[in-house]
């Protein structure tokens, strides 16, 4: 059973969720990470509470997401994971009709969010003894090709790729791996719309298959329990019917 730490973020719900339980049950410590305390608390129900530690905060509020480490290092004594998981979608609009305010708000969450919680994680893995650790960024589908009306998502995501990169670079002698996973229409409740239909490259509105989320986690573990020797930089799991290869 592991005896290592990981702090989550977003996992009050869908991939941060799945995430949380699937490493609780090879042994992982766990510092839970989401903006409401009530959906945490879900996520916590039926772990170990010595293991499993709630930590309410906004990743886009600096002094939040120190506090959120601190409270981990000293619950636990180091973190051995981050897994970056927070993010928003923004309101579905043409680029002609998105909103600026609408456009900072998705880049706070998904990137600026993403650089502090990293920032954060990093600072204590290059200082804690044994020195190292890893991040687990993630990106999506979209990091790779956008859906319509959908530009501070996909450009956000693009951006964890540079974030990914640059981690990995940095990390190097610090014993830090950074690793991303792309994900493709995993089945939570933010793509339950998805077997309704949505918009398509071509201006069609079609249904897309999704794949059970605990496939997701199975995913994420692998990574997250690599020797630090290993690393897997960038891997891509998603509903094997998507239109993804080939989309538009």
């Amino acid at each position: 059973m592991s005896q290592q730490v990981a702090v989550i973020t977003g996992a009050g719900s869908g991939v941060g969720r799945a995430v949380a339980r699937e490493l609780a049950s090879t042994g992982w410590r766990l510092a839970l990470v989401g903006r409401r305390a009530e959906p945490l608390a879900e996520t916590a129900a039926g772990l170990d509470p010595e293991r499993a530690l709630v930590l309410p905060a906004d990743v886009t509020d600096e002094p939040q997401v120190e506090a959120v480490f601190d409270a981990a290092a000293a619950q636990f004594g180091r973190i051995d994971l981050l897994f970056n998981n927070a993010g928003r979608f923004g309101p579905s609009a043409p680029v002609e009709e998105v909103a600026a305010a609408d456009w900072r708000a998705v880049v706070d969450v998904n990137l600026t969010g993403a650089f502090l919680c990293a920032r954060a994680a990093f600072r204590r893995m290059k200082d804690q003894r044994p020195q190292g650790g890893r991040i687990v960024n993630n990106g999506s589908i979209s990091a790779h090709v956008p859906r319509p009306h959908a530009i501070a998502y996909t450009a956000t995501k693009h951006a964890i790729t540079g974030l990914t990169r640059a981690l990995s670079l940095e990390g190097r002698p610090y014993r830090i791996a950074c690793g991303q996973l792309d994900i493709g229409n995993a089945a939570t409740d933010m793509t339950a719309a998805m077997s309704a239909g949505v918009r398509q490259a071509d201006g069609r509105v079609a249904p897309e298959p999704t794949m059970d989320v605990a496939d997701v986690a199975r995913t994420v573990r692998h990574m997250a329990e690599l020797p630090l020797e290993a690393n897997v930089q960038f891997a891509t799991v998603m509903a094997t019917a998507m239109p993804y290869i080939g989309r538009g």
